[in-house]
């Protein structure tokens, strides 16, 4: 960092298994991932090439290749695995995947429906050859899974070889471990994370609220993603208490009292004053 100040949760070092942060790329052209790298390289674990969008993304070798040149994993969107493997065409896939040279790979079955045994043979066989993740919920809003059943999916890919299991919460923040309008399913989270190692996990959490919630629960080491290139310092600054949402969160709880005790009297005197 560029100065000295105590009390910065220490976070880990790049290639990191936790604190991981993805940030999903919908079309970013080379100049913007450039500038991104630039700006944001630092704080960038994984980068998702949303849904389909590698299908018609120019200069999509180049991009690959700049990620790679700073240090961070690019891979496809769990959405494209679905679009071959409804086609029947999972061979093919894998050949893509080879052809950009890729050494991570999502499986999700957010839009079509593959039996979870038939899910997890596929994990098993890509792990052979590359680090998999794979995404667990439905992208549509009308499909509610029990706690439970989410837990024994998630475990199961675990078991066969995901190295994360990515909790669908889509691009807009409002399904999967989201109700409508964004809120945390918290019952839902708290009922996973019994059964499921929180650093094992990565949330998709692209909304400020849904960041924040998610490092007060588990502090500034969570795996978050799906978040937007211009949100990645805004989210490493939620990470280390460097925004109001989260600054007294690390603090020690003596100043943390001290300082609230203060703002309290100055709330007080201008009370007071009117």
């Amino acid at each position: 960092m560029n100065f000295n100040l105590s009390f910065i949760p220490k976070r880990s070092e790049k290639p990191r298994n936790k604190g991981v942060t993805m940030m999903m790329d919908k079309g970013l052209g080379l100049r913007e991932v450039e500038h991104f790298i630039e700006a944001s390289g630092h704080l960038t674990d994984i980068v998702k090439f949303g849904f389909g969008t590698s299908y018609v993304t120019n200069n999509l070798e180049e991009k690959i290749a700049l990620y790679k040149s700073a240090g961070i994993r690019p891979y496809f969107g769990g959405t494209l695995f679905e679009a071959f493997y409804a086609r029947g065409k999972f061979n093919d896939y894998q050949k893509v995947i080879d052809k950009y040279k890729l050494d991570l790979v999502e499986v999700s079955d957010g839009s079509i429906v593959i039996q979870h045994e038939e899910k997890c043979k596929i994990i098993h066989e890509l792990s052979k050859n590359m680090t998999v993740m794979s995404e667990v919920g439905s992208k549509d809003s009308g499909i509610l899974i029990s706690p439970a059943k989410w837990v024994r999916l998630m475990k199961g890919e675990l078991d066969a070889g995901s190295w994360k299991v990515i909790a669908e919460g889509r691009e807009a923040g409002n399904v999967g471990v989201f109700r409508p309008n964004g809120t945390a399913h918290s019952v839902l989270i708290n009922r996973i994370i019994a059964s499921v190692k929180p650093e094992d996990i990565l949330w998709e959490a692209p909304q400020k609220n849904q960041q924040v919630w998610f490092i007060k629960l588990f502090g500034a080491e969570v795996n978050l993603g799906n978040i937007a290139p211009n949100d990645m310092i805004p989210l490493e600054c939620l990470r280390l208490g460097l925004r109001g949402d989260t600054f007294f969160d690390f603090l020690p709880k003596s100043y943390a009292d001290r300082l609230k005790q203060v703002n309290d009297e100055e709330d007080e005197i201008d009370e007071d004053d009117n």
